[in-house]
C-alpha cells in the first residue's frame, strides 16, 4: 500500500550532501514556495561529526558512510578499494577532509570551451564568494557573511614545514591562499571550520532555516524511484519507516544525491543506459547513454617515509599522558590535533615540466597508517600523498538490480590510460625527489612505501603506483553538463535533464571534467548556481 505525503510542493530536493542543503536554503527563502528536502541518512547528532578528527571514526562506519567498495580495479592489480559517502545530513562535507578547494580558473574555463555558457572562471566567482564567510575577509577573491565558513588551521607541525621548506627548494612558490584561480605553490590549507570544529553544508546552509514553515526536511528516506508521466517528472516514491510513500511537485524534482546516488536513483527509474537497465529487469523510460558514465577520481600514490628526529601524530597519539593532553587542548582551546584535516600541508606542483599548469597535488601528512581505518603505525613517519588532478581514466557506476538498497557496482578504471600510468610514476619520481632535498636531511627520511625495492623504471614505477594508489574521495562526473550534440550529456548547461521536463541534478555529477583539487567546494558552487537558476526559470 503506497500513502501520500500530504500537500504539493514547489520543489522536492533528493539529498541533503552538500549540494541539497545549499539548494533547499536558497529555494526556501521564497515563502510561497513549498520546498520538500528528503535525506537518506539522520540527523548529525553525534559528536564525531562535529570534532573535526572525528573523521577517523565516521568513515567505515555504518551509521555515518554508504560503505561502498569499488569493484576489484585492474589498474590497482586487482584490488578492491573502500568508496565512502556521507549517509547524514551535510554528506560528505560531515565526514571529508575540510579543505577548501576551487581547483583552478583554467577547469572552469574549460567547460566554457566545451560549449557550457555561463560556467567560466569569471561565471562562477560570484557564487564561490557569495557562499563564504572567509577568515581572510572581503577581496577580489573571498567574500565574507556566507554560510560556508573557512578558517586556517588551527595547528602546524615542524615536520610539515621542513617538507614545505624542500618543495621550496625544488623551486616551487609559496602561497598563503591556494583559491586565487592558480593553485600551484606550498602552503597549508584552508578549512571549513568555525574555532575549531567542523562547519557542514547542514551547520552552515540547513540548520539555520529549518524553523522556515515552507521548508520540511524528511531523514531516514530511501528513494525508490522518480514518478514520470508524459514525459515529466512529478514527484518520487520513497520508503520510510517500512511504509511506501509517494511525494509530489507541480513544479521540479531536484537530484543532489551525489555522482553515486544520483545515477543510480535515474537508473532505477529505468532512466539510463538501455543494455544495463534491461539486465537489471527495469524497463525502459528514457534510453540516456551518459547516466552513470564518465566517473572521473583522484588517485593518490600514498608514500610513507618514516623520519627521525622529529614529532609525529603517530608516536604522540600512542602515548597515554601525550593524548590526555591533545584532549585538554581541545576542550579549553579549541586547539591541536583534535581540530586536525586528514591533511594539512599542501603542494601543487607539475609531474613534468612540460605541463602547462600544475597535474598533481600533494596532501602531507604528520601520520602514517597501512590504509584508511587502520590504527596508527608505532614509528615516527610522515605521509606524503601525490594525485593526479587532471586523470583521463573514465569509469562507471551501474545498477545492479532494482532493490533501492543494492550498493551499484563502481568501478573507476583508475590508471587505464597511458597518460595515467605515466602521472603515476612520474608523480613517485617527483616525491622521492622532494624527500631528498637538504631541507629534510636532518629527519634522514626513510622510504617505507612503495619501498627502496621498487626501482625507478617505467614499468617498477607503473606496478608500485597499482599497489599504493588508493582514491581521495572525489567522484564526480556521472550526469555531465554538455551540448545537446553531445550524446553522453545527461543535462544542459542550466542542469535541466535531457529528455525530462521538471528534472534537474544539481551536484558533482554534473562536473564534464573533474576539477584540479579537492571537490566539495566546487559542488557547494555548483549548488549555488543551480539554485539561483531554478529561481530564474520559474519567474
Amino acid at each position: 500500500m503506497t500513502t501520500r505525503l500530504e500537500g504539493d510542493f514547489d520543489y522536492i530536493v533528493v539529498g541533503a550532501g552538500t549540494a541539497g542543503c545549499i539548494v533547499a536554503n536558497r529555494l526556501s527563502v521564497d515563502p510561497r514556495k513549498r520546498v520538500l528536502l528528503l535525506e537518506a541518512g539522520g540527523n548529525d547528532n553525534w559528536i564525531w561529526f562535529h570534532i573535526p578528527v572525528g573523521y577517523l571514526f565516521a568513515i567505515g562506519n555504518p551509521r555515518s558512510d554508504w560503505m561502498f567498495r569499488t569493484e576489484p580495479e585492474q589498474g590497482l592489480n586487482g584490488r578492491s578499494l573502500a568508496y565512502p559517502r556521507g549517509k547524514v545530513i551535510g554528506g560528505s562535507s560531515a565526514i571529508n577532509a575540510m579543505i577548501s578547494m576551487r581547483g583552478q580558473a583554467a577547469d572552469y574555463d574549460h567547460w566554457r570551451q566545451l560549449g557550457l555558457a555561463g560556467w567560466g572562471y569569471d561565471d562562477v566567482l560570484p557564487a564561490f564568494k557569495k557562499l563564504e564567510d572567509h577568515f581572510l575577509g572581503e577581496s577580489e577573491h573571498h567574500g565574507t557573511g556566507g554560510g560556508w565558513r573557512i578558517e586556517a588551521p588551527r595547528l602546524s607541525w615542524p615536520v610539515l614545514d621542513a617538507v614545505g621548506n624542500a618543495a621550496a627548494e625544488m623551486g616551487i612558490r609559496r602561497t598563503d591562499d591556494f583559491n586565487t584561480g592558480d593553485n600551484e605553490g606550498i602552503g597549508y590549507f584552508h578549512v571549513n571550520q568555525k574555532r575549531g570544529r567542523r562547519w557542514s553544508s547542514a551547520r552552515g546552509f540547513l540548520k539555520p532555516v529549518l524553523n522556515r514553515p515552507n521548508l520540511r526536511l524528511e531523514t531516514k528516506v530511501m528513494v525508490d524511484r522518480l514518478i514520470i508521466e508524459e514525459g515529466r517528472a512529478v514527484g518520487v516514491r520513497f520508503l520510510q519507516n517500512g511504509e511506501i510513500v509517494e511525494a509530489r511537485t507541480r513544479g521540479e524534482v531536484i537530484l543532489c544525491a551525489g555522482a553515486i546516488g544520483s545515477p543510480h536513483l535515474l537508473q532505477r527509474s529505468g532512466i539510463g543506459p538501455t543494455d544495463w537497465l534491461a539486465q537489471a529487469g527495469i524497463d525502459v523510460t528514457l534510453d540516456r547513454q551518459g547516466v552513470g558514465r564518465n566517473l572521473q577520481d583522484h588517485l593518490q600514490q600514498r608514500a610513507i617515509y618514516k623520519v627521525s628526529g622529529v614529532r609525529t601524530l603517530n608516536e604522540t597519539y600512542y602515548s597515554l599522558l601525550r593524548r590526555g593532553l591533545m584532549g585538554l587542548d581541545y576542550a579549553f582551546r579549541r586547539r591541536g590535533p583534535l581540530t586536525m584535516a586528514p591533511s594539512q600541508l599542501g603542494i601543487f606542483t607539475r609531474s613534468d615540466p612540460h605541463r602547462e599548469r600544475a597535474n598533481i597535488q600533494f596532501h602531507v601528512q604528520p601520520l602514517s597508517l597501512d590504509k584508511f581505518g587502520d590504527p596508527l603505525h608505532r614509528f615516527p613517519a610522515i605521509t606524503v600523498s601525490a594525485c593526479n588532478l587532471q586523470p583521463t581514466s573514465r569509469g562507471t557506476v551501474q545498477l545492479r538490480s532494482a532493490k533501492p538498497d543494492e550498493a551499484p557496482a563502481i568501478a573507476p578504471h583508475y590508471l587505464s590510460t597511458d597518460e595515467d600510468r605515466q602521472v603515476a610514476a612520474d608523480a613517485i619520481r617527483t616525491t622521492r625527489r622532494l624527500m631528498k632535498q637538504p631541507a629534510l636531511a636532518a629527519y634522514h627520511p626513510e622510504e617505507y612505501l612503495p619501498g627502496p625495492s621498487v626501482g625507478d623504471d617505467a614499468a617498477s614505477l607503473a606496478k608500485a603506483a597499482g599497489d599504493i594508489g588508493t582514491t581521495i574521495f572525489h567522484p564526480v562526473g556521472t550526469a555531465k553538463m554538455g551540448t545537446a550534440s553531445d550524446p553522453t550529456a545527461v543535462v544542459d548547461e542550466r542542469l535541466r535533464f535531457y529528455g525530462i521536463a521538471g528534472l534537474r541534478v544539481v551536484d558533482a555529477s554534473v562536473m564534464p571534467t573533474i576539477t584540479s583539487g579537492n571537490t566539495n567546494t566546487p559542488t557547494a558552487m555548483i549548488a549555488e548556481k543551480g539554485a539561483s537558476m531554478i529561481i530564474t526559470d520559474s519567474r
